[in-house]
């Protein structure tokens, strides 16, 4: 939630309201349509959701129109039978440098609880087709927490991760003390929140935050070739694996386990179940129908 710094802060212009919601087609058709982000799709099967910050100048910071816009193209792309797996990324310098400060900062505690501030942020973490956060340069404060509501992260070289708004006098209001932990640990997570320092690439892959690290120029291409593996699955059965590993972080072992199993029981419902198991039994690829 909180900017890199104070110079960065300087760069940030007030985020004027979202545009109406549009259509899923027109939404998806051209990043024209939206004024602080772009989409389409990519992948050689255009199966692939592409959403990319676009806030340059403030450093890709996460104002409130644009939570708004990306909610609107996630509902596009869930809707979109053709996407498979949704990345987001923001620019080679900033993947979000944090929420826009000058948008929140005359706000009161009775606005904030009685309106639930910050409550639609969180739509990025309940779509149902898996989500790959790209990363180049800073996810700090709102970026690093809409990093971490995805489902995988991929990290350029110099991707940088952390969560200062302690330094603001305030503390991660997105998930950022919740989600930062469960990733990390502890102890690193409480350095982190409490002294608002931040972890290059490389600590972040060693500690557990991402899965794989790029460079800068070949981050976003990779981030695509993963999605294009996903949609490659059955969407269906995709949907049901996100479901049972996101619940690890919710449920006991037990708990956990006695879910996976249903979930793994509900398979051998569909037909992409019996298709995918036929086709490996006859040694030939698999043709999902997503049903």
């Amino acid at each position: 939630m909180a900017l890199l710094c104070r110079s960065a802060a300087l760069l940030l212009k007030p985020c004027r309201a979202a545009p109406a919601a549009l259509s899923a087609a027109r939404l998806c058709s051209s990043g024209g349509q939206y004024e602080y982000i772009v989409v389409e799709t990519r992948g050689e099967k255009k199966d692939v959701g592409f959403i990319q910050l676009n806030r340059p100048k403030a450093l890709n910071a996460l104002c409130d129109g644009l939570m708004k816009e990306v909610g609107q193209a996630l509902d596009a792309f869930e809707a979109d039978g053709n996407v498979g797996a949704i990345v987001i990324t923001g620019s080679d310098r900033a993947f979000a440098a944090g929420a826009d400060i000058k948008e929140m900062q005359n706000r009161t505690f009775q606005e904030c609880y009685g309106g639930n501030f910050l409550a639609h942020w969180n739509r990025v973490s309940t779509v149902k087709k898996p989500v790959i956060a790209a990363v180049n340069g800073f996810a700090l404060g709102g970026g690093c927490e809409l990093a971490m509501m995805c489902d995988v992260i991929y990290a350029g070289e110099k991707a940088q991760f952390g969560q200062p708004e302690i330094l603001l006098g305030t503390i991660p209001g997105a998930g950022g003390t919740q989600r930062l932990t469960r990733a990390v640990g502890k102890s690193l997570a409480m350095e982190m929140v409490l002294t608002g320092d931040k972890i290059n690439a490389q600590e972040a892959k060693q500690s557990g935050l991402v899965s794989k690290i790029y460079p800068v120029d070949q981050l976003v291409s990779e981030a695509v070739k993963c999605g294009e593996k996903i949609a490659a699955n059955s969407k269906l059965v995709s949907a049901m694996a996100k479901e049972a590993v996101n619940a690890a972080f919710e449920l006991t072992l037990a708990e956990g386990n006695r879910l996976e199993k249903r979930l793994f029981h509900a398979t051998f419902a569909t037909d992409d179940r019996k298709e995918g198991m036929t086709a490996f039994v006859e040694k030939r690829k698999a043709s999902f129908q997503d049903k």
